[in-house]
């Protein structure tokens, strides 16, 4: 399935990737084309393919088969010039646990280029703008699992770059810790950075992707706007709540018989809820409740949300484990 957009320039076109481990495709013929500037969003069941995928577009694995291109270069011919502008963030931190938060990006600098001074320079702005400079001289094993992930994201962009690869970015950290984790990738957007996010996280995915593709079993099996893989799913979400308990079982079955589906309960005494395919037919429920005398507290109609949409397309939840990439991380 195409994820070519309407328009616009591609910060990445991929056509046809295959990487297999074991005799096993990880990746199966996926094509990808991703508009520069803004955040894409790779979503995926685990062992589903996203970093393999990811993998190869930042030129650390070799595809067997297909091609791609990042930032128009070839990601096998060209790997030199592809790493020349991009950077990876991946699962796990990859600063140094026993120096400092300011040692670990001076060092990093010097190694990218910057002389003595502006080594010093650049770790101390970038200590300021992720909220890192009262930790600084602090080990970094002495830091939280959110001040480690704030500083592997400040490693990554000592040298700002074009594209930025983010590989679950925010896997294990607290509420806090991961709102300050996006407001730096929309920092970072707004600069004109470009990022491929790869998240299990869907509400992640809602808040900060402008495009989508969904992933599964090796092959993009969706693509679009979150709104528009919304959509996809053809339905809504009704929920009522009785004011009387006794009336719940009497409500679940008008509720069934008006809208044609299964009805559920809730945890909550009165509370049912059901799949709409058409919002015609709530209305029709609501006036069948209303003339049997069974009186409401709330009734709601909402649109689906993505957590629907990806169960939905891939009949099970982001966190299933298909297969394993196991092989790929060991590679």
């Amino acid at each position: 399935m195409s994820t070519d957009p309407v328009h616009g320039e591609l910060a990445i076109e991929a056509t046809g990737l295959v990487k297999a481990f074991d005799g096993h495709r990880a990746v199966d013929g996926v094509d990808l084309a991703v508009p520069a500037g803004g955040v894409f969003g790779f979503l995926g069941p685990n062992g589903a393919g996203k970093t393999t995928t990811l993998r190869i577009l930042a030129t650390l694995l070799r595809p067997d088969g297909g091609t791609a291109r990042v930032l128009g270069h070839d990601v096998v011919r060209e790997a030199d010039r592809v790493r020349d502008r991009i950077s990876l963030t991946g699962q796990f931190a990859t600063i140094d646990a026993e120096l400092t938060a300011f040692e670990n990006l001076t060092i990093l600098a010097r190694l990218l280029g910057y002389g003595r001074a502006g080594a010093r320079s650049r770790a101390e702005e970038l200590l300021d703008g992720f909220g890192l400079t009262d930790v600084a001289g602090a080990t970094v094993k002495t830091h939280s699992g959110g001040m480690r992930r704030r500083l592997d994201l400040a490693a990554s962009i000592i040298v700002t770059p074009d594209l930025l690869f983010l590989d679950e970015p925010t896997t294990g950290l607290d509420p806090r810790s991961r709102n300050q984790v996006w407001s730096i990738v929309r920092a970072l957007v707004r600069e004109g950075t470009t990022v491929l996010l790869t998240t299990q996280y869907l509400d992640e995915a809602d808040r900060l992707a402008d495009r989508l593709a969904v992933v599964d079993r090796g092959r993009i099996i969706a693509a679009g706007t979150p709104a528009q893989l919304k959509a996809s799913v053809g339905a809504g979400t009704l929920q009522v709540q009785v004011l009387e308990p006794d009336h719940r079982a009497e409500a679940a079955r008008l509720l069934a018989g008006s809208l044609g589906v299964a009805v559920q309960t809730g945890t909550d005494d009165g509370l049912l809820s059901a799949r709409v395919d058409d919002p015609a037919r709530a209305s029709v429920a609501f006036a069948e409740l209303t003339r049997a005398g069974i009186h409401l507290t709330t009734f709601a109609l909402g649109l689906p949300s993505l957590d629907e949409a990806f169960l939905a397309l891939t009949g099970r939840s982001s966190s299933t484990q298909v297969g394993t990439d196991a092989a790929e991380k060991a590679a």
